[in-house]
């Protein structure tokens, strides 16, 4: 079985994270979309809301497993049986982190490999952070989320 998992505080999951997702379905028997736990970031919304979010939105998709976990990618991969990871790139500059992430990984666990999806131009400008300052200020940022996210109140 070729299992993937795409990692990220997905807080909130947008339709970046989406596409990345849907382009990457065909290539995998089964894909984590795994929530990363870390205590020193400030989340909009709890673990539990966005665990609810993403469950109701891949409801109807059975290649798709969400989890939450804590601590390195890796050794949740290794766990897990785990052998590729799923990014995306939105600008070279994501590239260069990506890229420096990706190595030390492979460093890591040497059997991982990470597949990069490079965002459409329509896409290229959304990242959680500006969805997220939108909604916090009462923003109307449904054009920038999946269904089941965007109608989640905050």
């Amino acid at each position: 079985m070729k299992k993937a998992i795409f990692p990220g505080s997905f807080d909130p999951f947008h339709n970046g994270h989406l596409d990345i997702l849907t382009r990457a379905l065909p290539l995998f028997d089964e894909i984590v979309l795994a929530i990363g736990e870390n205590s020193s970031k400030k989340y909009l919304f709890s673990l539990e809301q966005r665990l609810e979010m993403l469950n109701k939105q891949f409801a109807d998709e059975p290649k798709v497993i969400v989890k939450s976990y804590s601590g390195l990618t890796a050794r949740f991969c290794e766990t897990e049986g785990i052998k590729y990871i799923l990014r995306g790139l939105r600008s070279g500059n994501d590239f260069d982190y990506e890229k420096s992430i990706a190595q030390l990984n492979n460093a890591i666990s040497p059997e991982l490999d990470t597949v990069f999806f490079i965002s459409p131009p329509h896409l290229s400008h959304v990242s959680s952070s500006i969805v997220r300052e939108i909604m916090i200020n009462n923003g109307d940022a449904r054009q920038f989320l999946p269904e089941a996210v965007g109608n989640y109140k905050i």
